[in-house]
């Protein structure tokens, strides 16, 4: 009978190794958490897309390329909203507040999800 004391070590170390690396968390998990931006962050993003909330082509915004004019500068909107929800109805639907308000009716006509306004007012609030 032969003995294979050298590959039977190996062996045994290789799966010793392989077993601790199942105990490991996922290299890129812990990494897309992190990476996820935030509430606010999702909302500028929707609010300065030219296909979704496309804010820009009426309100001037802080940090905004080709910034509108037609709206008024969104500036200190706490000050100017200190209740989130009149500001989350004036987008859901300016019309009420306003019936000559030329601002598209994002939540009325689901232009934009419920999901994506709010998103939006949590960026808008950070004004």
């Amino acid at each position: 009978m032969r003995k294979y004391p050298g590959i039977l070590k190996t062996a045994s170390s290789v799966l010793a190794l392989a077993g601790s690396l199942v105990l490991l968390p996922a290299p890129g998990l812990a990494l897309a958490e992190e990476a996820k931006p935030s509430v606010a962050e999702q909302g500028k993003s929707i609010a300065f897309n030219r296909k979704q909330g496309n804010c820009l082509a009426c309100h001037q915004i802080a940090g905004g390329k080709l910034e509108g004019n037609i709206g008024p500068p969104l500036v200190a909107m706490k000050a100017r909203f200190p209740d989130k929800a009149k500001l989350r109805a004036q987008i859901w639907d300016s019309t009420k507040a306003n019936s000559n308000s030329i601002m598209p009716p994002f939540g009325r006509h689901q232009i934009l999800s419920e999901s994506d306004i709010d998103k939006i007012v949590e960026f808008i609030y950070t004004l």
